[in-house]
């Protein structure tokens, strides 16, 4: 799985880190129920995974943006739309957004000049 390829790490890195206490910020819980301080942990977990795969996949559109060879524009393509596919199945952009930018993408191999 493409996806396995670049974000493969990230499973394992957090289930250390939480375990280790690495990564634990310190988050100012001012809930009083037991479920409620549960939900705001997991949603600090939660919010710091979107971040990296929405940054991840960012930093990929922006360096298939920047690549000239048309070849190796078309060999990066397909992972990057597949990235851009799991984040919005996972939600974290609407799959509209998504739609969009892939136009974009596939778009700009039609547009370079030959």
């Amino acid at each position: 799985m493409q996806f396995e390829k670049y974000f493969s790490h990230l499973k394992i890195s957090l289930n250390f880190a939480v375990r280790n206490k690495i990564l634990k910020k310190e988050i100012q819980i001012m809930a009083n129920h037991k479920a409620t301080r549960k939900d705001v942990r997991q949603a600090a977990k939660r919010r710091d995974r979107n971040r990296y795969y929405g940054k991840t996949t960012r930093n990929a559109v922006r360096k298939l943006r920047t690549l000239t060879d048309e070849k190796a524009y078309d060999e990066a393509l397909p992972g990057t739309i597949s990235m851009i596919d799991k984040l919005a199945k996972r939600g974290i952009i609407h799959k509209n957004t998504a739609g969009n930018l892939k136009s974009k993408l596939a778009k700009k191999i039609t547009l370079k000049p030959a």
